[in-house]
């Protein structure tokens, strides 16, 4: 294969990544016009890649010349995926008795590389206002309590340089009291470091406070964290500080389990 040749197909995949990604986050479809314009993708090319992904299976089209959305193809996928790596079996009963205990949110977080993806969670709450984002997301680092409980595993320069690959949270669009510089963030993980668990309240969006904590296996680094998520006039400062000792234990219990699973295996790698 030419060098041209390699640069197209790598684009072309980029491109068709992107626009999987950009769907995954509107089950209700784009149009056409509306996706080349977010990716900044001329109409010709974008059709041709949805054409594409639409032969495959990964995308439909909801009527004819309407919007274009995700077939449950590639969720499928993720969920055989994490299947066959064991890690729902062996995380989920964990997961299950935190939020049972808690009465919230709770999720699992694992190191892929330089990103941090939730792959499972259990919903503690029977009633009442809950808080359930969407599972399978990259989670920001600067400003969540997962990324804050991962990168206070590492040191002050690789903290550094995970957060600036993936830039600073901005409050707009998060919350509003989510650091927006290096010093503010590094004060956090310090605290943190301190108090075993991370801690957010309005960092990570308006009237919502989470804690985590990383799974720490022994002389490895950080294979994942586990969070616990709330609304602020349920899951108040006060309550966190009564689910540190078992969101502790919840992480200590999923550190002894990680070496069953394979994908546990190669996090934090």
């Amino acid at each position: 294969m030419s060098n041209d040749t390699g640069r197209l197909a790598v684009g072309a995949v980029d491109r068709a990544l992107l626009i999987l990604e950009t769907l995954a986050a509107q089950p209700e479809g784009l149009a056409l016009a509306a996706l080349a314009d977010d990716l900044a993708l001329p109409r010709s090319a974008c059709h041709r890649l949805l054409q594409e992904l639409v032969r495959c299976g990964y995308v439909r089209q909801l009527r004819e010349q309407g919007e274009y959305a995700l077939t449950t193809k590639l969720p499928a996928l993720g969920l055989s995926f994490l299947g066959s790596s064991g890690i729902v079996d062996l995380a989920q009963p964990v997961i299950d008795r935190l939020a049972a205990t808690s009465g919230e949110l709770v999720r699992l977080a694992l190191v892929d590389g330089d990103r941090l993806t939730f792959v499972a969670k259990a919903q503690g709450a029977r009633s009442g206002l809950r808080y359930d984002p969407d599972m399978g997301m990259a989670v920001p680092l600067s400003c969540s309590a997962g990324g804050h409980a991962w990168l206070m595993t590492q040191s002050e320069e690789r903290a550094t340089a995970l957060v600036a690959a993936q830039g600073f949270a901005n409050p707009k669009q998060y919350g509003p009291k989510a650091p927006t510089t290096y010093k503010a963030l590094m004060k956090i993980l310090d605290e943190d470091r301190r108090r075993g668990y991370s801690l957010i309240v309005e960092s990570y969006a308006p009237g919502m406070t989470a804690m985590a904590a990383p799974i720490l296996r022994r002389g490895a680094q950080a294979v994942g964290v586990i969070t616990i998520a709330g609304p602020l006039q349920r899951l108040t400062l006060q309550r966190m500080q009564e689910l540190g000792r078992p969101l502790l234990e919840a992480a200590g219990d999923l550190a002894l389990v990680s070496a069953s699973s394979p994908l546990f295996a190669r996090s934090g790698r």
